[in-house]
């Protein structure tokens, strides 16, 4: 069977959504473009290293062009997309490896995810071999999602991305754990339950 992939060169949207309250949240990445939507799923910290490192990668963009690029520095309000995910969020497949690359000369970012994979190996460099093998087949690899944007998109995606990330449960001020609605133990405390104020 050959690999499934979800291309999106552009989309008319990219980003990063939830599904659930706070502490119970599923995060999920969302390309939609010409009637279709792609859904895939991924941990918070797999979305949040994604924002960063999109923000970094434009800001190199930026400093090697000398700001002669149309990469703008921030990204710019009136494109900011605070809508919620397009429903219903049917999950494609969970992503496991992601990887960022740069189009110089059409200006675009370039966002691989691609779904987890399960390798069987006796040995660290077995597993190593296999999911290389797996990364480099690119007829029948896992399924995945491309999507190609404008340095403009890319910075509104990680811009949400990350706000997404952080508006779920706020941190203890002591151990920096998430605070539940009715508190958590606190390792700090000694086992205390603190309650949000």
């Amino acid at each position: 069977m050959s690999r499934q992939v979800f291309l999106y060169d552009p989309p008319e949207r990219f980003v990063a959504g939830t599904v659930g309250l706070p502490g119970r949240r599923t995060f999920f990445l969302q390309a939609s473009a010409a009637g279709r939507t792609t859904s895939v799923a991924l941990e918070k910290a797999q979305v949040e290293a994604l924002a960063e490192r999109i923000d970094e990668l434009l800001d190199e963009v930026v400093r090697r062009s000398g700001g002669n690029t149309t990469v703008p520095a921030v990204a710019p309000s009136e494109i900011s997309d605070t809508a919620p995910l397009v429903s219903p969020v049917d999950e494609e497949f969970r992503v496991g490896t992601m990887a960022l690359a740069w189009d110089g000369e059409a200006e675009r970012m370039i966002v691989e995810a691609q779904a987890l994979v399960e390798v069987e190996a006796d040995s660290e460099e077995e597993f190593a071999e296999a999911e290389e093998r797996l990364l480099r087949d690119d007829e029948n690899g896992p399924p995945m999602l491309r999507v190609r944007l404008s340095g403009t998109m890319a910075r509104a995606f990680a811009k949400r991305a990350l706000e997404v990330v952080n508006a779920g449960r706020p941190p203890c001020p002591l151990c920096s754990l998430p605070l539940d609605p009715e508190g958590h133990v606190c390792p700090r405390q000694n086992g205390y339950r603190r309650s949000q104020t």
